[in-house]
Protein backbone atom coordinates (compact mmCIF):
# COMPACT_ATOMS: atom_id res chain seq x y z
CA UNK A 1 0.00 0.00 0.00
CA UNK A 2 1.50 3.31 -1.10
CA UNK A 3 1.62 6.06 1.48
CA UNK A 4 -0.91 8.88 1.22
CA UNK A 5 1.19 11.80 -0.07
CA UNK A 6 -0.48 14.28 2.29
CA UNK A 7 -0.60 12.06 5.34
CA UNK A 8 0.59 14.84 7.63
CA UNK A 9 -2.70 16.63 7.00
CA UNK A 10 -4.75 13.73 8.36
CA UNK A 11 -5.11 11.98 11.66
CA UNK A 12 -5.21 8.20 11.88
CA UNK A 13 -6.29 6.67 15.18
CA UNK A 14 -6.64 3.12 16.53
CA UNK A 15 -9.76 1.85 18.27
CA UNK A 16 -9.62 -0.22 21.44
CA UNK A 17 -10.00 -3.99 21.06
CA UNK A 18 -13.56 -5.31 21.16
CA UNK A 19 -15.25 -8.63 20.32
CA UNK A 20 -15.26 -9.44 16.62
CA UNK A 21 -18.82 -9.46 15.18
CA UNK A 22 -17.92 -12.08 12.57
CA UNK A 23 -15.64 -14.67 14.18
CA UNK A 24 -16.46 -15.83 17.68
CA UNK A 25 -13.68 -15.62 20.22
CA UNK A 26 -11.57 -13.07 18.34
CA UNK A 27 -10.94 -9.39 19.00
CA UNK A 28 -11.27 -6.54 16.52
CA UNK A 29 -9.29 -3.32 16.28
CA UNK A 30 -9.51 -0.75 13.50
CA UNK A 31 -7.37 2.00 12.06
CA UNK A 32 -9.69 4.99 11.64
CA UNK A 33 -9.40 8.16 9.57
CA UNK A 34 -11.63 11.24 9.68
CA UNK A 35 -12.94 12.24 6.23
CA UNK A 36 -13.94 15.75 7.28
CA UNK A 37 -10.96 17.28 5.48
CA UNK A 38 -10.66 19.70 2.53
CA UNK A 39 -9.62 16.98 0.05
CA UNK A 40 -12.05 14.35 1.38
CA UNK A 41 -12.92 12.80 -2.00
CA UNK A 42 -9.36 12.16 -3.17
CA UNK A 43 -8.37 11.01 0.33
CA UNK A 44 -11.27 8.55 0.38
CA UNK A 45 -10.39 7.31 -3.12
CA UNK A 46 -6.93 6.43 -1.85
CA UNK A 47 -8.25 4.88 1.36
CA UNK A 48 -10.73 2.67 -0.51
CA UNK A 49 -8.02 1.36 -2.84
CA UNK A 50 -5.96 0.69 0.30
CA UNK A 51 -8.64 -1.52 1.85
CA UNK A 52 -10.62 0.93 3.99
CA UNK A 53 -14.41 1.14 4.35
CA UNK A 54 -16.61 4.12 5.22
CA UNK A 55 -19.11 4.73 8.05
CA UNK A 56 -20.57 8.26 8.07
CA UNK A 57 -17.60 10.67 8.01
CA UNK A 58 -15.07 8.03 9.09
CA UNK A 59 -13.09 5.43 7.14
CA UNK A 60 -11.74 2.34 8.86
CA UNK A 61 -9.65 -0.74 8.20
CA UNK A 62 -9.26 -3.78 10.49
CA UNK A 63 -5.88 -4.03 12.22
CA UNK A 64 -6.62 -6.98 14.48
CA UNK A 65 -3.87 -8.59 16.56
CA UNK A 66 -2.94 -11.98 15.16
CA UNK A 67 -5.74 -12.02 12.56
CA UNK A 68 -6.00 -11.16 8.87
CA UNK A 69 -9.35 -12.79 8.10
CA UNK A 70 -10.94 -9.61 6.68
CA UNK A 71 -9.90 -9.44 3.03
CA UNK A 72 -10.86 -6.34 0.99
CA UNK A 73 -12.48 -7.40 -2.29
CA UNK A 74 -13.74 -5.72 -5.44
CA UNK A 75 -15.48 -6.93 -8.60
CA UNK A 76 -13.80 -6.25 -11.94
CA UNK A 77 -16.72 -5.08 -14.06
CA UNK A 78 -15.14 -5.91 -17.40
CA UNK A 79 -15.85 -9.54 -18.24
CA UNK A 80 -18.35 -10.01 -15.41
CA UNK A 81 -21.25 -12.18 -16.55
CA UNK A 82 -24.02 -13.34 -14.17
CA UNK A 83 -24.01 -17.00 -13.27
CA UNK A 84 -27.07 -19.18 -13.79
CA UNK A 85 -28.21 -18.61 -10.21
CA UNK A 86 -27.61 -14.87 -10.49
CA UNK A 87 -29.71 -14.74 -13.67
CA UNK A 88 -32.46 -16.46 -11.68
CA UNK A 89 -32.20 -13.70 -9.08
CA UNK A 90 -32.61 -11.08 -11.82
CA UNK A 91 -35.75 -12.79 -13.11
CA UNK A 92 -37.26 -13.07 -9.63
CA UNK A 93 -36.79 -9.34 -9.15
CA UNK A 94 -37.83 -8.18 -12.59
CA UNK A 95 -40.84 -6.47 -11.02
CA UNK A 96 -38.69 -4.14 -8.90
CA UNK A 97 -38.03 -0.56 -9.92
CA UNK A 98 -34.97 1.26 -8.63
CA UNK A 99 -34.62 5.00 -8.09
CA UNK A 100 -31.69 7.15 -6.99
CA UNK A 101 -33.16 9.45 -4.36
CA UNK A 102 -31.83 12.48 -2.41
CA UNK A 103 -29.36 11.80 0.40
CA UNK A 104 -32.10 12.25 2.98
CA UNK A 105 -33.18 9.68 5.56
CA UNK A 106 -36.92 8.92 5.67
CA UNK A 107 -39.13 7.22 8.21
CA UNK A 108 -40.12 4.68 5.56
CA UNK A 109 -36.48 3.68 5.09
CA UNK A 110 -35.92 3.61 8.83
CA UNK A 111 -38.83 1.25 9.50
CA UNK A 112 -37.50 -1.17 6.87
CA UNK A 113 -34.02 -0.79 8.36
CA UNK A 114 -35.31 -1.75 11.83
CA UNK A 115 -37.16 -4.79 10.48
CA UNK A 116 -34.00 -5.93 8.72
CA UNK A 117 -31.80 -5.44 11.78
CA UNK A 118 -34.17 -7.23 14.15
CA UNK A 119 -34.45 -10.16 11.73
CA UNK A 120 -30.80 -10.51 10.69
CA UNK A 121 -28.72 -8.83 13.40
CA UNK A 122 -30.92 -8.69 16.49
CA UNK A 123 -27.93 -8.92 18.85
CA UNK A 124 -25.95 -6.20 17.07
CA UNK A 125 -25.58 -2.53 17.97
CA UNK A 126 -27.40 -1.38 14.84
CA UNK A 127 -30.63 -3.05 16.00
CA UNK A 128 -30.96 -0.34 18.66
CA UNK A 129 -30.32 2.63 16.38
CA UNK A 130 -32.78 5.51 16.69
CA UNK A 131 -34.03 7.48 13.70
CA UNK A 132 -31.46 10.14 14.58
CA UNK A 133 -28.70 7.48 14.42
CA UNK A 134 -30.01 6.23 11.08
CA UNK A 135 -30.19 9.75 9.73
CA UNK A 136 -26.54 10.35 10.62
CA UNK A 137 -25.56 7.08 8.92
CA UNK A 138 -27.25 8.16 5.70
CA UNK A 139 -26.66 11.90 5.61
CA UNK A 140 -23.22 12.38 7.21
CA UNK A 141 -21.11 11.82 4.12
CA UNK A 142 -18.44 14.29 3.03
CA UNK A 143 -17.96 12.51 -0.31
CA UNK A 144 -20.11 11.62 -3.39
CA UNK A 145 -22.84 9.35 -1.97
CA UNK A 146 -26.25 8.24 -3.24
CA UNK A 147 -29.23 6.37 -1.83
CA UNK A 148 -30.95 3.85 -4.09
CA UNK A 149 -34.45 2.57 -3.34
CA UNK A 150 -35.98 -0.61 -4.79
CA UNK A 151 -39.77 -0.77 -4.87
CA UNK A 152 -42.38 -3.36 -5.82
CA UNK A 153 -45.17 -2.95 -8.35
CA UNK A 154 -47.48 -1.43 -5.74
CA UNK A 155 -44.85 1.08 -4.66
CA UNK A 156 -43.82 -0.70 -1.46
CA UNK A 157 -40.22 -0.19 -0.36
CA UNK A 158 -38.38 -3.52 -0.68
CA UNK A 159 -34.69 -2.60 -0.39
CA UNK A 160 -32.32 0.33 0.11
CA UNK A 161 -28.61 0.71 -0.52
CA UNK A 162 -26.13 3.44 0.32
CA UNK A 163 -23.49 3.78 -2.39
CA UNK A 164 -20.32 5.86 -2.78
CA UNK A 165 -18.86 6.87 -6.11
CA UNK A 166 -15.08 7.07 -6.35
CA UNK A 167 -12.67 7.69 -9.18
CA UNK A 168 -12.41 4.06 -10.28
CA UNK A 169 -15.72 2.56 -9.19
CA UNK A 170 -18.67 2.29 -6.86
CA UNK A 171 -18.49 1.25 -3.22
CA UNK A 172 -21.45 -0.59 -1.72
CA UNK A 173 -21.44 1.02 1.73
CA UNK A 174 -24.53 -0.57 3.25
CA UNK A 175 -27.73 -2.28 2.18
CA UNK A 176 -30.87 -3.55 3.87
CA UNK A 177 -34.06 -5.12 2.63
CA UNK A 178 -37.35 -6.79 3.46
CA UNK A 179 -36.51 -9.79 5.69
CA UNK A 180 -39.72 -11.52 4.57
CA UNK A 181 -38.55 -11.60 0.95
CA UNK A 182 -35.77 -14.16 1.36
CA UNK A 183 -36.65 -15.91 -1.92
CA UNK A 184 -35.71 -12.77 -3.84
CA UNK A 185 -32.03 -12.92 -2.74
CA UNK A 186 -32.04 -9.14 -2.53
CA UNK A 187 -28.44 -8.88 -1.37
CA UNK A 188 -27.30 -10.47 -4.63
CA UNK A 189 -29.73 -8.31 -6.62
CA UNK A 190 -28.26 -5.14 -5.14
CA UNK A 191 -24.71 -6.19 -6.00
CA UNK A 192 -25.80 -6.92 -9.57
CA UNK A 193 -27.32 -3.44 -9.71
CA UNK A 194 -23.96 -1.97 -8.68
CA UNK A 195 -22.24 -3.87 -11.48
CA UNK A 196 -24.73 -2.66 -14.08
CA UNK A 197 -24.52 0.91 -12.79
CA UNK A 198 -20.71 0.90 -12.81
CA UNK A 199 -20.77 -0.38 -16.38
CA UNK A 200 -23.14 2.42 -17.40
CA UNK A 201 -20.81 4.99 -15.85
CA UNK A 202 -17.69 3.47 -17.39
CA UNK A 203 -16.22 2.59 -14.00
CA UNK A 204 -13.99 -0.50 -13.74
CA UNK A 205 -14.71 -1.73 -10.18
CA UNK A 206 -17.38 -2.38 -7.58
CA UNK A 207 -15.94 -2.41 -4.06
CA UNK A 208 -17.72 -4.85 -1.73
CA UNK A 209 -15.85 -4.31 1.51
CA UNK A 210 -14.48 -7.36 3.33
CA UNK A 211 -14.77 -11.02 2.49
CA UNK A 212 -14.24 -13.38 5.45
CA UNK A 213 -13.85 -17.02 4.52
CA UNK A 214 -14.99 -18.14 7.98
CA UNK A 215 -18.17 -16.04 7.96
CA UNK A 216 -21.34 -17.36 6.35
CA UNK A 217 -22.68 -13.80 6.21
CA UNK A 218 -19.83 -12.83 3.91
CA UNK A 219 -19.78 -15.97 1.75
CA UNK A 220 -21.93 -14.54 -1.06
CA UNK A 221 -19.32 -11.91 -1.99
CA UNK A 222 -16.85 -14.42 -3.40
CA UNK A 223 -19.50 -15.85 -5.76
CA UNK A 224 -19.00 -12.93 -8.13
CA UNK A 225 -16.30 -13.06 -10.76
CA UNK A 226 -13.93 -11.74 -11.85
CA UNK A 227 -13.10 -10.73 -8.29
CA UNK A 228 -9.93 -9.18 -6.90
CA UNK A 229 -8.61 -9.23 -3.33
CA UNK A 230 -6.15 -6.87 -1.68
CA UNK A 231 -3.25 -9.03 -0.49
CA UNK A 232 0.02 -7.61 0.84
CA UNK A 233 -0.78 -4.21 -0.65
CA UNK A 234 -1.62 -5.46 -4.17
CA UNK A 235 -4.94 -6.30 -5.84
CA UNK A 236 -4.79 -9.90 -7.11
CA UNK A 237 -7.38 -12.26 -8.66
CA UNK A 238 -9.57 -14.17 -6.20
CA UNK A 239 -10.91 -17.52 -7.45
CA UNK A 240 -14.70 -17.83 -7.46
CA UNK A 241 -15.85 -19.74 -4.41
CA UNK A 242 -18.37 -22.58 -4.53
Amino acid sequence: MREWPHRAQHLFTMTVAHPCPYIEGRLERDVVADLNVPNAQSFYDWLLRSGFRRVQHMAYRPACPGCSACVPVRIRVAGMEPTRSQRTVLRRNADLAHTIVPLTATQEQYQLFLRYQKSRHADGEMATMTFHDYRMMVEESPIDTQVVEFRGEEGQLIAVCLTDRVRDGLSAVYKFYDPDAARRSLGTRIVLWHIDRARELGLPYVYLGYWIAESRKMAYKARFAPMEALVDGAWVPLPRQA
